[in-house]
């Protein structure tokens, strides 16, 4: 008996230290989560900083003056941002969105703390230079100078080149569009656009006129347009520097459905220049749109008088916002149309520049036509 209650006695000690085994290893399981989760400091913080509207032509931003800062770092539950002398802002998602307000180019120290849950932090400090202005266009968000002869820069332009009206352009236009360089080059700092009359075949269907019509690939809500060009003088030639709403689908067009398809005139249209066939006297700014709530088309525009539109470089600009669009030669107003919400001008449209041959615009073009010349100095978009 007593052998026998002494084996018992040492399979309870056994029993009793399993146990006590488990609870520590419960226990340091429990801990070591719990440590990994709230304790110490936070590690590896990363800032990273956008100003916004920054590009290659703008490296300080849009003018906007704002940043978004964004941050991250292992075992942190919050941030906190302090911009200039400010106070901290904190956040829980480690992003904030700042905006300077001191006009011109200024650097600025931007500090970020990262916090863990029991209070430690570790913070950083990054410099940066931002760019604001109260000018409402202070961006220059496309431009094209021309600088470098040979075809049109590809990165800046498309060639819209297929017919969308059954083999022919709309409006009762005579020519064909085409991507070559008999149409389209760039020499001695100036874009030429060319009307030539020659036979040219195009799936099946000929025209009795060639030309081009350059699409900018960047579609934009609101801004400044400003174009440098001499247009062309003989009649027929129907010159354009206009807009279409991203949306419209047109066939060929850059950026085909990306936008949406909702057509003519429900994409809208802004002429900011064209000029008809047998008046090189007179510039036209017109708009046309179908009305977002109704669908009714409607048309407005208006028109300046100028003599030496063909001999003479002239500026043809525009100015965009949500409640109007200005049109100007030379910063001479043209028209200006008043925008609102029931019109398609609140979204994207993208730049086109062109010469169509005869239509309703170019009207009668004579036998004795051989070519014309579209010749642009500069583009350049605003926002």
């Amino acid at each position: 008996m007593k052998k026998k209650n002494k084996t018992r006695i040492l399979q309870k000690v056994k029993m009793n230290l399993f146990n006590i085994s488990l609870l520590t290893l419960v226990f340091a399981l429990s801990c070591s989560s719990s440590d990994s989760e709230t304790g110490g400091a936070p590690t590896d913080l990363v800032v990273d900083v956008m100003l916004v509207g920054a590009n290659d032509a703008n490296p300080n931003g849009n003018g906007s003056g704002k940043v978004q800062v964004t941050a991250t770092a292992k075992n942190a539950t919050k941030y906190a941002f302090r911009f200039e002398s400010a106070d901290q802002l904190e956040s829980q998602t480690g992003t904030m969105e700042y905006t300077f307000t001191k006009d011109g180019i200024h650097s600025y120290n931007i500090v970020v703390w990262a916090y863990s849950a029991s209070g430690e932090f570790i913070n950083q400090t990054v410099a940066v230079e931002v760019y604001r202005s109260d000018e409402e266009f202070a961006a220059l968000v496309f431009s094209d100078e021309f600088d470098d002869d040979g075809a049109p820069d590809a990165e800046k332009w498309h060639y819209q080149i297929i017919p969308p009206n059954n083999g022919s352009w709309h409006n009762n236009e005579l020519q064909h569009y085409t991507a070559r360089p008999e149409n389209s080059f760039v020499s001695d700092g100036t874009l030429k656009i060319k009307a030539l009359k020659e036979e040219y075949t195009y799936n099946g269907s000929t025209k009795s006129y060639t030309s081009a019509r350059l699409n900018a690939k960047l579609a934009f809500t609101y801004g400044r347009v400003e174009v440098r060009a001499k247009l062309p003088s003989q009649a027929g030639t129907w010159p354009a520097i206009w807009t279409l709403g991203a949306d419209s689908n047109e066939t060929g067009n850059y950026f085909g459905d990306q936008y949406g398809s909702v057509g003519w005139p429900l994409c809208g249209e802004i002429d900011i220049m064209e000029q008809t066939g047998w008046d090189k006297n007179i510039i036209i700014s017109h708009f046309h749109w179908g009305d977002l709530n109704t669908q009714v088309y409607n048309d407005e525009g208006g028109e300046v008088p100028i003599s030496d539109a063909s001999s003479e470089f002239h500026v043809y600009s525009m100015e965009w916002n949500s409640g109007s669009i200005k049109t100007y030669v030379d910063d001479n107003l043209v028209y200006e149309f008043t925008n609102a919400p029931n019109k398609p001008f609140n979204k994207e449209h993208y730049l086109i520049l062109n010469i169509a041959m005869g239509g309703n615009l170019g009207g009668d073009v004579p036998d004795s036509f051989s070519e014309d010349t579209l010749e642009i100095d500069y583009v350049r978009i605003y926002q």
